[in-house]
């Protein structure tokens, strides 16, 4: 079948596209970007003459039966074939990483959508198939402490077998290009494909809203969103949020969005109480958007960022937007205005006067709506397939 889910002819460029990443119990960033790549290429239809395939593992065996009319597995849901391992996911990405198990199927490109992926075999028309590699980032390089010692360990071994493996690799912006190629990357194997935004269905207010009152949440908030670890520097926004909070019109609380990923995140757990600050945990697609179209403002500040969708999610709505200069995704275009107010990270005090403007002052506010709208337009994950298809037919 081909990307947009047709049959496909014998002319057809052959994709294989790890999807891996969706088996995990928390996707994160890269699951959301290879969702996003899916909708990108199912929107680009049958024109482009590529077929895709997934690989991955085996489904859950735990898994409930689906209700009539359901997939029994998710990567269904996309209409593409399917080449699944018998094995469970773990000793997959295990055996992938000891190259003691290549690709299922043969392909003309590979693509993996992280640096967890097989060796590829034969291609279509002999020969070894063409590896490309997304990287998202090098952030346990830029910040270790912020990364458990395994993850270092895991991302630098893996980032030496893509190097050595690789024929070429798409990043998301052009930081993330400088670092892959300071890292050995050949500057001309490098392409820059920015990730779309338009991923998120309608908002489901009804949700939301009662979400937030179970958190004790009535009124306007602040909202931020990603997974809850170290490198999202949620420790500085809730101390930011703190100082800014006497200074806002009315005392409105924090939101935090997100699954728990490991360490110290910095922020605690439950009702907002006291301290105003409101942990919710991960939610459906839909009740994000809700909680996105009602915040009075959105904060997102990591230590590092390869691209950061989550701010243009919040433009999309147009919702003034705080970030810190480590996220890529949020710089305008040459002559464009700002769409975010940009702090560093480090700078608590600085994070908090921002806090204050976005939310309190209505110039500000009314600028940072429409330059964030008119950036997120910008961003779709059509034109992000398109750039992925562009890459994969240039190594035919």
């Amino acid at each position: 079948m081909t990307a947009g889910g047709r049959a496909a002819t014998a002319s057809a460029l052959r994709v294989g596209l790890v999807a891996q990443q969706l088996r995990r119990p928390v996707p994160g960033g890269v699951g959301t970007y290879t969702r996003g790549l899916l909708l990108g290429l199912a929107a680009l239809g049958a024109g482009r003459g590529v077929a895709v395939e997934l690989l991955a593992s085996r489904a859950g065996r735990s898994r409930p039966a689906a209700p009539p009319g359901r997939h029994d597995d998710p990567l269904r849901c996309f209409g593409l074939p399917l080449r699944l391992s018998p094995l469970p996911g773990t000793l997959l990405t295990a055996a992938w990483d000891l190259g003691v198990l290549g690709a299922r199927g043969r392909f003309d490109v590979l693509h993996a959508s992280s640096l967890a992926f097989p060796r590829p075999r034969g291609g279509t028309a002999g020969g070894r198939a063409s590896l490309v590699v997304t990287v998202h980032d090098l952030a346990w390089r830029q910040h270790p402490e912020a990364t458990t010692w395994r993850g270092r360990h895991w991302h630098e071994a893996a980032l030496g077998r893509a190097l050595r493996l690789a024929t070429a690799f798409v990043v998301p912006s052009e930081p993330v290009a400088a670092e892959l190629i300071g890292a050995g990357a050949s500057p001309g194997a490098v392409s820059v494909v920015p990730e779309g935004c338009d991923h998120l269905p309608e908002p489901d207010h009804e949700a939301a809203a009662a979400l937030l009152g179970r958190h004790g949440v009535r009124g306007g908030y602040l909202l931020t969103v990603g997974t809850l670890e170290p490198r999202k520097n949620l420790g500085r926004l809730v101390a930011a949020y703190e100082l800014a909070r006497p200074a806002l019109d009315e005392p409105w609380p924090l939101v935090v969005v997100g699954p728990r990923g490991w360490g110290d995140a910095g922020v605690g757990r439950g009702v907002a109480g006291p301290t105003g600050v409101a942990v919710v945990g991960p939610v459906p697609d839909g009740v994000l958007a809700g909680l996105y179209a009602s915040a009075r403002a959105f904060a997102y500040v990591p230590l590092a960022e390869g691209f950061g969708l989550p701010p243009l999610e919040a433009m999309s709505f147009g919702v003034p937007v705080v970030t810190s200069t480590a996220v890529p995704s949020v710089t305008p275009a040459p002559g464009a205005p700002a769409a975010a107010l940009r702090v560093a990270p480090d700078a608590v005090e600085a994070i908090a006067e921002a806090l204050v403007q976005a939310c309190t002052d209505p110039a500000t506010r009314a600028r940072l709506g429409q330059a964030g709208k008119e950036l997120a337009a910008t961003r779709s994950w059509r034109q992000a397939a398109a750039g992925h298809v562009a890459v994969w037919e240039s190594l035919a």
